[in-house]
């Protein structure tokens, strides 16, 4: 029974731990999260979404699962402002590597976030679609027609594109169908039935994945944002071999933060009874936030990689 209330209370203390380092953030790193978007609520959706899910062994995430990549799954999500609640993102599990990542509706959502960004739309095209592309005078490639049709809606996809359209003007992302075949092919769950059973909503997502990234390195919007957008596209992808077996003093790392966290709510708790005495309060607080530095500022956070989602 003990150790049943021990795993539960663990990745309690990690949303609790995303939710002070996205604090952290906001005061000293200007990051600025959509206003009607709760972090709290967010992270506790997230939990409860996260006791479902399961590796390929039907082995609970929560228990499979490096603390590493489990902090860093929750904080690339409220980074991007985004919830499972809202269908935004979900988690999926690699070996013992949690990880985020996105829909459809949750790129829009991280992408409508960027400086500028009026609309974000993608669409699928059907054979038999009157559908025209072009080039502007600054020869970049433009949608000049798209005409769908009813009748043509069961037919099969022969491509799809994405547009984002800003202050300055209209991007077009455009991809065939072979394009967007190649880029399945090249993520890391193989023979996807999702892929294959919401193939309009699964293409519409890998181009305006594509659309966004192009976009974002273009950017001058918040390294933390670009960043957090581009390495959950990048995960999806084999064209980087990836160990998902965590290093030792990754491992670490972790356990030090979480006994950091630990000291600093029984320090917490301590300062209250003794009428203010705040002294051993603000040590613990320093000693978790020196943890957190070393943890999400030294290799948490990942570099994106040349990838397409």
């Amino acid at each position: 029974m003990n150790n049943q209330v021990a795993q539960q209370q663990k990745p309690t203390k990690l949303t609790d731990l995303v939710l002070d380092r996205v604090k952290q953030m906001q005061d000293t790193q200007d990051l600025s999260l959509p206003k009607n978007y709760n972090a709290s609520n967010a992270l506790n959706a997230a939990f409860l979404e996260l006791q479902k899910v399961q590796d390929r062994n039907h082995r609970p995430a929560l228990e499979v699962c490096s603390h590493d990549s489990i902090v860093k799954s929750l904080l690339d999500m409220t980074l991007q402002g985004l919830s499972p609640a809202k269908d935004q993102c979900y988690f999926i599990v690699y070996g013992k590597e949690l990880q985020m990542q996105r829909s459809y509706f949750g790129t829009v959502a991280a992408v409508k976030r960027l400086d500028g960004v009026k609309k974000v739309r993608a669409e699928v095209v059907h054979e038999k679609d009157d559908f025209e592309i072009g080039a502007n005078e600054d020869m970049e490639l433009v949608v000049k027609r798209f005409v769908p049709k009813f009748e043509n809606q069961d037919n099969q996809i022969v491509g799809a594109f994405a547009m984002i359209k800003t202050d300055e003007g209209t991007d077009f992302t455009v991809m065939t169908k072979k394009e967007i075949d190649q880029s399945w092919s090249q993520t890391r769950q193989k023979n996807n039935k999702v892929q294959q059973n919401f193939s309009q909503e699964m293409a519409k997502r890998t181009v305006l994945n594509r659309a966004a990234k192009m976009f974002i390195n273009t950017s001058d919007d918040s390294d933390l944002l670009t960043g957090a957008i581009n390495d959950t596209t990048s995960n999806e992808y084999d064209d980087e071999r990836r160990d998902v077996t965590p290093v030792e003093d990754e491992k670490q790392s972790t356990d030090k933060l979480l006994e950091g966290f630990q000291k600093s709510q029984e320090a917490k708790a301590k300062g209250v009874s003794n009428n203010g005495n705040s002294n051993e309060g603000k040590e613990a607080s320093e000693e978790v936030a020196d943890g957190q530095t070393e943890l999400f500022n030294e290799g948490t956070i990942k570099p994106a990689d040349e990838a397409d989602s």
